[in-house]
This record gives structure tokens, C-alpha cells and sequence, in this order.
């Protein structure tokens, strides 16, 4: 098999929050989108992130995380509940480590 035969471009994938306390406090699951790949660029940036500052790491999934569209949510000035920003993370970082 060519490696050009398995190349795709990226397509969105619905990642869904679903834990018992979000549901609770939003009154359902929350959906959000990312690209199933991602560039090389981003796996370094996540690599090289400081582990000791969140501000790193939430910069970078906030930038992942995108609408239906595939337009960023979290742009101009708006920015997720920290509960919620959390358990992104957490699907994003799981997801992309696949």
C-alpha cells in the first residue's frame, strides 16, 4: 500500500461531554467538534506546553475546539466554564493521543 493512499484531509469529529456533574449543571450533554488530524505543529506545541501553567494547554484546546462549522468557539472574547473547559481538555488530550 502507498502511505498517499491512507492521506486524507481532515474531517470534523462530535466529541460530547456527558459526565454526570455537566449535565447536572447545563441541563444536558454538550457537543463540540475537532479535527480527527491535526498537524504535527500541534502535537508539539502540546508536548512542549508547560505542565505547570493551564494557561498553556487551555490556549491551545481552546483553538481546537470548534462549532459544527468548524469555526473556533472559543474567539473573540468568549471563553468556556472552567467545569466545562475541563473535561474538554481532558476529551481533546484523550482523543488526540489516539
Amino acid at each position: 500500500m502507498n502511505l498517499k493512499d491512507i492521506a486524507t484531509k481532515p474531517k470534523l469529529i462530535k466529541l460530547t461531554v456527558d459526565n454526570e456533574d455537566i449535565v447536572k449543571n447545563y441541563g444536558e450533554a454538550l457537543d463540540f467538534y475537532i479535527y480527527d488530524r491535526q498537524p504535527i505543529a500541534v502535537f508539539g506545541r502540546l508536548a512542549n506546553a508547560d505542565k505547570e501553567n493551564f494557561t498553556d494547554i487551555a490556549d491551545l484546546i481552546n483553538a481546537l475546539v470548534l462549532d459544527e462549522k468548524g469555526e473556533a468557539i472559543c474567539k473573540d472574547g468568549l471563553q468556556l466554564p472552567m467545569d466545562v473547559l475541563t473535561e474538554v481538555m481532558g476529551l481533546v488530550s484523550s482523543h488526540l493521543g489516539k
